[in-house]
């Protein structure tokens, strides 16, 4: 009987210790296949190039590019059928519908579902200091991602869902909860003679003068059932979600076309 094959990608390089865990956690289910970024491209969201370079690596194949050429090349020019994608273990957390748009993490479920194969984003984060610290261990990510990958291998998890977006401590196993990404977000402009200083403010603890909180002095300061109440509790958080872009309805434009 063949084994499933899920393609593992990333956002932070392939010699991120983040996809190593995810690999040997997803080995026993499926043939994995790695395909990730030469160096760090954190950030980059979906961006896409217009030509890459391969590089040979004894963890996969590493590809001069994002995290979305990645995908690209691996669905598209691999003889390889991928029944699933799986992107990560990004190093700090990715929650917050506005930051979902920048992460490179993301941009690769999303390049995948785009591309019609399923996908799972997922990131880890560190309670008290926000990105795990440099040696940290990803059992916990890894353990979630495993048990969501079985399972959307197996039966209908992603009927419902292009890709998840998970989130999941590094310290200790918390509970698992499906959230939604908040819609809060901000940005602050300074200005220093000519130059122009641009800050993100889309945390609640923006008083902190630009520095990470405490996850867990966060909790307050969001509604439950978001991902951003859910890591400031610790918890494994898991959002559903899909690629297109969702259509307002409005009867204003409506009426305005019709006279055009």
């Amino acid at each position: 009987m063949n084994r499933p094959r899920v393609l593992l990608t990333n956002d932070d390089g392939i010699e991120s210790p983040g996809l190593h865990a995810l690999a040997d956690a997803l080995s026993p289910l499926a043939e994995v296949t790695t395909v990730a970024p030469a160096t760090n491209r954190s950030g980059v969201g979906r961006e896409r190039s217009n030509a890459v370079s391969i590089v040979d690596h004894d963890r996969g194949t590493a590809i001069e590019g994002t995290p979305a050429d990645c995908v690209a090349y691996a669905l598209r020019g691999l003889s390889t059928e991928f029944e699933l994608v799986v992107s990560g273990c990004n190093v700090g957390p990715n929650v917050g519908s506005y930051l979902l748009g920048r992460s490179g993490t993301v941009g690769a479920a999303v390049e995948a579902a785009f591309l019609g194969v399923p996908a799972i984003a997922v990131s880890g984060y560190h309670h008290a200091n926000f990105f795990p610290p440099e040696g940290s261990p990803f059992e916990v990510p890894a353990d979630a991602t495993a048990f969501l990958a079985e399972r959307a291998l197996d039966g209908e998890l992603l009927a419902g869902a292009d890709y998840l977006n998970v989130n999941a401590p590094i310290e200790e196993r918390g509970p698992m909860r499906v959230t939604e990404p908040i819609g809060d977000y901000d940005t602050a402009v300074e200005r220093s003679g000519e130059e122009l200083a641009l800050r993100d403010t889309f945390w609640a603890t923006a008083e902190t003068n630009g520095s990470l909180p405490d996850l867990a002095d966060c909790a307050d300061l969001y509604p439950i059932g978001s991902d951003r109440r859910a890591i400031a509790e610790g918890e494994v958080s898991v959002s559903p979600l899909s690629v297109p872009q969702s259509v307002a309805e409005s009867e204003e434009l409506s009426g305005l076309v019709g006279s055009f």
